[in-house]
């Protein structure tokens, strides 16, 4: 069994590593096409998004209270409230729901 953990981490490592640095091999040049740079600036976002979206929804103990929460921060968000605001509020919003859906 610990043979198969050395085995895998090496893979891992060696497959994170080349990820990494074969761009930096390949592409010698300043990238030049609008499209390109536009498509790579928002890989981040959408990287964080994939991430995070899912873990809201399965974060709290029932959906509603999920959907109330991620719906607060969206609003928050919109009206362009800071990283830390939007994260209050949407706690908020899941605990003041739970607590909710708990009394009734």
């Amino acid at each position: 069994m610990k043979d198969n953990f050395a085995i895998y981490l090496i893979v891992m490592a060696g497959i994170t590593y080349l990820i990494r640095m074969l761009p930096l091999v390949l592409v010698k040049k300043k990238i030049k096409n609008r499209f390109l740079i536009s498509f790579l600036h928002y890989i981040p976002y959408s990287v964080l998004s994939v991430m995070t979206v899912p873990a809201i929804f399965y974060a709290a103990s029932s959906m509603t209270a999920a959907l109330a929460g991620f719906a607060v921060a969206v609003v928050a968000a919109y009206f362009e409230q800071s990283l830390l605001r939007v994260a209050a509020l949407s706690c908020a919003a899941v605990f003041a729901v739970e607590l909710i859906i708990t009394i009734i």
